[in-house]
């Protein structure tokens, strides 16, 4: 199985992130195409069929995967699990993180607020900030870097999810613990003054990080104009200053 394969479904999925991916070097591209193909295919699956208990099994079916990957067992023959299976076992990426990403996805199939602030962060840390820290591995971090990919990945994951918001809601979920909109403004406000402290360190690894994250910063500020810009898609940026970010990193 090819990561050109894997590259093409972050292309349909996530065409902003293939679009930073593709501006990395090849061999850095060949570590997170896969991990990024994971993460599509994962972050779509509750969405594939109306019947939860249908949706529940495409994430099992994920959560077998990655435990065959983490035993060392002969994996599923799959676009994404080969090229995935070789990642994580090169950059010595932790397969419970990744299970726990898909676990987390459980949240997406069902219409149940969150039980709380500390509810969401947690499905933010397990499935973005997971996910940014098996990146940071994959391109060559070390172990002690972990903490600030995870952190990273913890507010990119708050930015697409403010994104997402308004159709979550049009499609009868319910995107926060009590529909206290305000409480989007006041994490937003929290992301982007924890995300100054780490500055702009000259580490080639979190640099990738940070541009994995391109949105982040820019998007939160939108979200603390209020609520009403949220709900309006007023977080919605055009091709051009996507593409003009992406030559200003």
């Amino acid at each position: 199985m090819s990561i050109q394969a894997c590259a093409e479904i972050v292309a349909k999925g996530d065409p902003d992130r293939f679009r930073v991916i593709m501006s990395l070097p090849i061999p850095q591209r060949e570590k997170l195409f896969p991990l990024f193909a994971f993460n599509v295919e994962v972050s779509r699956a509750p969405w594939m069929a109306t019947e939860p208990m249908i949706a529940e099994m495409r994430l099992q079916w994920w959560r077998d995967a990655i435990e065959e990957i983490r035993s060392g067992s002969i994996v599923r023959n799959h676009e994404v699990t080969i090229p995935l299976a070789l990642i994580v076992r090169e950059a010595g990426i932790d397969a419970a993180a990744l299970d726990r990403l898909v676990a987390a996805r459980r949240w997406d199939i069902y219409s149940d607020p969150f039980e709380d602030r500390g509810h969401f962060e947690a499905y933010l840390e397990e499935t973005s900030g997971a996910l940014y820290e098996a990146s940071a591995l994959a391109v060559g971090g070390s172990h002690s870097e972990l903490k600030i990919a995870s952190f990273h990945g913890k507010w990119s994951g708050l930015a697409n999810f403010l994104r997402a918001a308004p159709e979550l809601k049009r499609l009868g979920r319910q995107p926060w613990v009590s529909g206290d909109d305000e409480a989007f403004v006041s994490l937003s406000r929290i992301g982007l003054r924890e995300m100054s402290k780490t500055g702009r360190s000259r580490n080639k690894h979190l640099a990738v990080i940070r541009r994995l994250g391109i949105l982040t910063v820019p998007t939160l500020r939108k979200a603390m104009r209020g609520p009403e810009c949220i709900w309006s898609n007023g977080l919605v940026f055009s091709e051009f200053e996507k593409r003009f970010r992406l030559l200003l990193s």
